[in-house]
């Protein structure tokens, strides 16, 4: 009860966060450092519900829809408020990130918080590394869609006095392909990572089951973007839209395909 109830908490206090980043944006004012607070607040409080959890059933958050799901939130928040600690320019993307953060909370909310099973294949450090790398992987890329959304809400003229002492979209842009670029060097780390796991746990570096298969492509489709990037020399709004894709795709590899795959390589049991 008590992991639950610090869950719930958590979620308020991003809520909380959310709407006042996007309710800033409408009004046109500048209220980063209340949305940093209340984000912050929200994950010391999801760190104990995780901390509690692991610490109840004997694993960490990586085996049942809900765990992902919860673990993943953390992580993706986690990754922006350093990002944001780093980078100051960063911080108005929270209106973008959060509504993001939004559906995946209400997903969680509908999710059976029951306990799961830890297989013996995953009775390994690479689990660890294969993981955290992906988790830094999908927040970096997120970090990126929310600058990516500030130069396409400017595009249409939405909120131009609120994001007008922000770079320009050209800076913007420089921004976000370094947190792609990031992003690219951590999936690498990623699939490295799960194909010493694979021949652990199953005797083959890969397979091109489902997961593996679409992790690559997540893989290439990046890869093809940097490349345009660096070689075309993209608009920024161009650059913008092909950064959601990437995003949609990573998004839909995380978390659509391993709940419909019937391979023995499922990102939850």
């Amino acid at each position: 009860m008590a992991e639950l109830q610090s869950l719930w908490a958590a979620l308020l206090a991003y809520v909380a966060a959310g709407t006042v980043a996007i309710i800033a944006v409408a009004m046109g004012r500048r209220p980063e450092r209340s949305v940093l607070a209340l984000i912050t607040a929200g994950l010391v409080l999801h760190t104990a519900s995780l901390a509690l959890r692991w610490v109840r059933v004997g694993y960490g958050p990586f085996t049942t829809l809900f765990e992902i799901l919860s673990s993943n939130i953390w992580s993706l928040l986690t990754v922006f408020v350093l990002a944001c600690w780093r980078v100051p320019a960063v911080r108005p993307a929270a209106a973008v990130v959060m509504p993001v953060l939004f559906m995946m909370m209400g997903w969680l909310l509908v999710t059976n918080p029951g306990e799961g099973h830890l297989p013996a294949t995953y009775d390994t450090i690479w689990l660890y590394v294969h993981v955290a790398t992906g988790k830094i992987f999908l927040g970096a890329v997120l970090v990126a869609v929310g600058l990516a959304g500030l130069v396409l809400l400017r595009a249409v003229g939405v909120a131009a006095r609120r994001f007008a002492a922000l770079p320009e979209d050209a800076g913007l842009d420089e921004l976000a392909f370094r947190f792609m670029v990031l992003a690219f060097i951590f999936e690498t780390l990623m699939l490295i990572a799960g194909a010493v796991w694979a021949q652990d746990a199953w005797g083959r570096y890969w397979a091109w089951d489902p997961l593996e298969t679409w992790s690559f492509i997540t893989w290439l489709t990046l890869a093809f973007f940097i490349h345009l990037r660096v070689t075309l020399a993209l608009r920024p709004r161009l650059g913008a839209v092909m950064i959601m894709a990437v995003f949609v795709l990573a998004f839909l590899t995380f978390f659509g395909v391993p709940f419909v795959s019937t391979a023995p390589h499922k990102g939850a049991v």
